[in-house]
């Protein structure tokens, strides 16, 4: 599968040209940062922005916006709604697996994530139009599942790529720096997802879902065309081509995927419980008294 982030391309076979095409394929001989590292960080934080956005106000649709075809509240219940987010976090967090196969094998991680990404910003902007779905004749779930299963597919390609795309920028030279940039690395996704999850709650309630699944989407797409932007700074490491299926089913590949068996396993038990965060503890605090008094007056917490 996709390389580990902190292997430098440069502990593999020399065999490859420094330059594949027009792009870097070896890292930059630089005792300082890879000059693509601003494009990812930055691309890493508005990614996280739209999906954690989107994820933050999806069961409060569900059970309190979701129109019909005649624009009549159709929202599900609380045991639907608990099934559709837990169905579209497995998909989620299972399509990696085809993402790192078609990164490896086929594609490359700067293309996976390129391709995979316009079709994230695709899925945004089919949830930005549930508020007109009644002016069209069609029900809001038909909207919402084809927008969900095209985030999920698309988060599916970017997830196993892009902190493996931060460790191939990295060379012989600078190493020491690998553990200051994924600290900036994963400061950006909990900056991006903090900062959503409190804003995007608003503007549902303000301006309705148009826009509250739009800003997400519009944060995507900037985030889309700044890692294109970067692509002369990037080092791309070409895939592996047919080499990939020899090394994941030789003797060491092998022995490699089942020592993860017990390791996924565990960290599948942690996360379902830990997505119920974007469920059913959102259905229980919606039961809950959510007004702070405060000196200056009362804060309710969306």
């Amino acid at each position: 599968m996709s390389e580990s982030p902190n292997e430098s391309p440069q502990t593999k076979s020399t065999s490859e040209p420094p330059h594949a095409g027009k792009y870097q394929t070896t890292p930059f001989q630089t005792e300082k940062m890879p000059p693509g590292i601003p494009y990812i960080v930055a691309n890493e934080a508005a990614e996280r922005f739209s999906f954690y956005g989107m994820k933050a106000i999806l069961t409060v649709f569900m059970t309190k916006h979701l129109l019909d075809a005649s624009g009549k509240l159709a929202g599900f219940d609380d045991s639907d709604t608990t099934a559709v987010m837990a169905f579209f976090v497995f998909v989620t967090y299972a399509t990696p697996l085809i993402g790192a196969v078609l990164s490896d094998w086929l594609w490359g991680k700067y293309n996976t994530i390129l391709w995979v990404s316009l079709l994230y910003c695709v899925g945004h902007g089919v949830l930005a139009l549930l508020d007109i779905g009644p002016a069209l004749g069609i029900h809001g779930q038909y909207i919402l599942f084809l927008g969900l299963a095209l985030l999920a597919f698309g988060a599916g390609g970017i997830k196993p790529c892009v902190t493996a795309h931060v460790g191939d920028q990295f060379g012989s030279l600078n190493t020491h720096l690998l553990p200051r940039i994924y600290a900036w690395f994963y400061f950006s996704i909990n900056l991006g997802a903090f900062l959503s999850t409190l804003l995007t709650p608003y503007l549902l309630e303000k301006y309705g879902p148009g826009w509250a699944f739009g800003v997400p989407g519009i944060l995507m797409a900037l985030a889309t065309l700044l890692f294109w932007a970067g692509r002369n700074k990037f080092v791309h490491v070409p895939p592996s081509g047919p080499r990939f299926w020899d090394e994941t089913f030789s003797e060491d590949g092998k022995r490699a995927l089942i020592n993860l068996i017990p390791l996924l396993l565990f960290a599948s038990m942690f996360w379902c419980l830990f997505d119920q965060t974007a469920s059913r503890w959102v259905l229980q605090a919606d039961k809950m008294d959510k007004t702070i008094n405060l000196s200056v007056g009362p804060l309710e917490i969306k």
